[in-house]
């Protein structure tokens, strides 16, 4: 069995990104994700992968795919959960978008949640994540022009 942990950023409306990228820039969201994701399998939808201007260092990407010609540097493609889940082996972190999350989100057993505190103007969006419970918290105020926000670690409830 796979221990899946979903890795994102969310405004406190639910957007999640804009034209395929972030709405916001957060460097300490970022340095947060490389921490959780060095060394794992990440499991991200095509979009995602092509979000990237080169392949992240240090992480396998694992990339969903429903386009049977789809290939990329750096990707291992796979077709269907199941066979995202297999390629990752014991663990995984999923990491976008919208639709690799939902497909993932029952099997997943911990949210690690950046809470962007802010309503953001977006393309992209991910429900309030309910029945789960928080396990940790902690919140930083806005500065230097970007919006207040909080990592939150949420696990089922």
């Amino acid at each position: 069995m796979t221990r899946v942990s979903l890795h994102l950023a969310r405004a406190d409306n639910g957007v999640i990104g804009r034209d395929g990228g972030l709405p916001w820039r957060l460097p300490a969201d970022l340095k947060r994700f490389k921490a959780q994701t060095m060394g794992r399998p990440m499991i991200m939808g095509r979009k995602t992968f092509e979000s990237f201007p080169t392949p992240l260092p240090g992480r396998r990407h694992i990339v969903l795919t429903r386009d049977p010609a789809w290939r990329a540097e750096g990707a291992e493609v796979a077709r269907d959960v199941a066979g995202a889940l297999a390629l990752a082996g014991e663990d995984a972190a999923v990491i976008g978008g919208a639709e690799v999350f939902a497909l993932f989100l029952p099997l997943a057993d911990r949210v690690e949640l950046t809470e962007v505190h802010l309503d953001a103007e977006g393309d992209t969006i991910v429900p309030p994540f309910t029945g789960w419970r928080e396990t940790a918290r902690e919140d930083h105020p806005a500065a230097e022009g970007r919006p207040a926000y909080s990592f939150v670690t949420l696990v089922r409830g």
